[in-house]
């Protein structure tokens, strides 16, 4: 299945079309994840992942500690919400996320001690169905950016014969390095949960994949992958060329085992489960200690930022403290993001408070905030040539202006991951991210009508 290089890295099975070539800046890719102070307050969404919303199990008034449950749902593809912090419900009402979506949230007053909850304890798992039962108690979700429920993804049907796990390590958004920093840190929690995971849930393969610009990487889980592919050993390390949007999840699966995703579909249809890199860690934490998914580690980074760090905070933790932690601002920013600049999301202020699924806060300055005024289409292709799902957006614009819902369903507006590459490439500097948004939310808002 697989060819391997002389240093025991596996080349990548097929090199994907489209993507483009974008200025990494690793800035804080030797910043060692530091934690910071304690909030004085949280705010925890009860909607941090993809799927039905929690709804808040505590009240204003009550003592919560942490890891202790305060939202969940009866909802299959969901996760609960568990205190980042000891202290005091004092509010529950509504916020807005960085999406502009509205969600319930619980505001907890902290009482300085982080206080464990005393019924953490490590879960019993010895067979598949108890692994899938833990992970979602646990609360995790895709922390790669996408956060969709853990529990979900393991929880394939037996005739899906998934037989390779791809640990993905890729991280090909500009500035964020917080999963290389995993590799580098936390290494043996990656292979702790990586084998474990293999075995519950009976998957022959593991392929943990990053691109070639992060040699390090390579060198400390050359440590712990297996050399040679025996009876029983097939942990296998594979370098990937360094071009965006490698690590979106399609991708992954078609590069790492040459299998692409049809339209519609999960890579479980083509036999492939992918996890990132910090969740498998996590999951190896979470069995042999019981605490649940309460803090994440996040990059911060951008021109605006005085010392930029990469940091482990509570969820729920203001964007503005974790700023103030870094130095605060060096000068006005221009733009503020949540994630990354190719998919991440503009924020207009610091009152934000971090989700499960963010991965980065970037600041930048008025010299690198720029943009070009819209001009006509050319017919130049560029923003074709640059779609990894092999999307016309030129096309998808026209039908979306003339709302043909019909048409956007048939050539495939759905598939779009809204990567960015196309605007990315548009000579023209149309805002083709924004329009594949607004084309998805038409079908949507169509098919609700039916």
């Amino acid at each position: 299945m697989f060819s391997s290089k002389d240093d025991g890295v596996l080349n990548a099975v097929k090199e994907v079309r489209g993507g483009v070539n974008v200025s990494h800046c690793k800035n804080t890719a030797e910043c060692a994840t530091v934690r910071m102070p304690i909030p004085q307050q949280v705010v925890l969404s009860m909607q941090q992942h993809i799927g039905a919303p929690c709804i808040p199990c505590v009240k204003v008034g009550d003592t919560v500690s942490v890891g202790q449950k305060i939202g969940d749902s009866d909802k299959y593809v969901s996760a609960p919400v568990h205190a980042s912090v000891s202290g005091k419900v004092i509010k529950i009402g509504e916020i807005q996320l960085v999406n502009g979506a509205k969600a319930q949230a619980v505001t907890i007053e902290s009482d300085g001690e982080m206080r464990l909850f005393e019924g953490i304890e490590p879960p019993h798992v010895t067979n598949r169905e108890e692994l899938i039962k833990a992970v979602r108690e646990s609360g995790l979700v895709g922390l790669g950016g996408a956060g969709f429920p853990t529990h979900v993804k393991m929880n394939f049907p037996p005739d899906k014969n998934i037989d390779t796990l791809i640990i993905n390590a890729a991280e090909c958004e500009p500035f964020i390095t917080v999963d290389y920093r995993e590799c580098i840190e936390n290494s043996w929690d990656i292979l702790s949960g990586v084998y474990t995971v293999k075995e519950l849930l009976g998957i022959k393969n593991v392929i943990i994949a990053a691109e070639d610009n992060k040699p390090e990487a390579f060198n400390v889980l050359k440590r712990i992958a297996d050399k040679d592919l025996h009876e029983g050993n097939y942990v296998r390390l594979m370098k990937l060329k360094s071009k965006y949007p490698q690590g979106a999840e399609k991708i992954m699966v078609q590069s790492a085992t040459g299998r692409k995703v049809p339209p519609g579909k999960l890579p479980a249809d083509v036999g492939c489960m992918v996890m990132n890199v910090a969740s498998i860690a996590f999951v190896s934490r979470y069995l042999k200690s019981g605490k649940p998914l309460v803090s994440r580690s996040l990059t911060v980074d951008g021109s605006a930022i005085e010392r930029p760090k990469n940091v482990r905070v509570p969820i729920g933790t203001q964007f503005g403290q974790i700023i103030d932690f870094c130095g605060g601002f060096k000068e006005p920013p221009a733009k503020i993001l949540a994630g990354g600049p190719m998919m991440g999301f503009a924020v207009m202020s610091t009152d934000i408070h971090v989700l499960k699924q963010n991965n980065a806060i970037l600041a930048f300055n008025k010299n690198d905030v720029y943009s070009k005024p819209e001009n006509d289409c050319i017919r130049c292709g560029s923003c074709a040539a640059a779609c990894p799902m092999s999307l016309m957006p030129t096309l998808i614009e026209r039908y979306t202006k003339a709302r043909e819902v019909e048409r956007l369903q048939k050539i495939g507006v759905n598939v779009c991951m809204e990567c960015g590459s196309c605007a990315y490439s548009c000579p023209a500097s149309k805002p083709l991210v924004q329009v594949m948004r607004l084309a998805k939310s038409i079908v949507r808002e169509e098919l609700a009508k039916k």
